[in-house]
């Protein structure tokens, strides 16, 4: 089964930082558009940030944007997510996530995906 693994997640203070790593199982993922998604209890899976295969190319929901950078290291074949400045609403469970071709905005155009890590944030 190919699939992708986080790791990183855990508990932190409101104000603080955790960096998620996501590296593929199965086989590479270094030509794929990368992705985070968040879903906290009761909500619809969201939208974190992207990067292209190139890691030119970013993007990031408004809610994260300028607190959360999505990063890219080809040799190593691993996707970042540095969290800084973590709120209490940022608590949820982040997914990686993997796809051909362009960004997407959406889970149901991704392909592949990670069994996710808890992120708590404490106030």
């Amino acid at each position: 089964q190919v699939h992708l693994v986080e790791s990183g997640g855990g508990l932190v203070q409101a104000g603080g930082s955790l960096r998620l790593s996501c590296a593929p199982a199965g086989r590479p993922f270094g030509i794929y558009t990368m992705a985070w998604f968040r879903q906290a209890p009761g909500k619809e899976r969201e939208f974190v940030a992207a990067i292209s295969w190139s890691g030119g190319i970013t993007d990031y929901a408004d809610s994260v944007k300028g607190r959360f950078t999505i990063s890219r290291d080809n040799a190593k074949d691993t996707v970042y997510l540095q969290m800084n400045s973590l709120k209490p609403e940022d608590t949820a469970v982040y997914y990686c996530a993997a796809r051909r071709g362009v960004h997407a905005y959406t889970p149901a155009a991704y392909d592949y995906w990670g069994q996710g890590t808890q992120v708590t944030v404490s106030s």
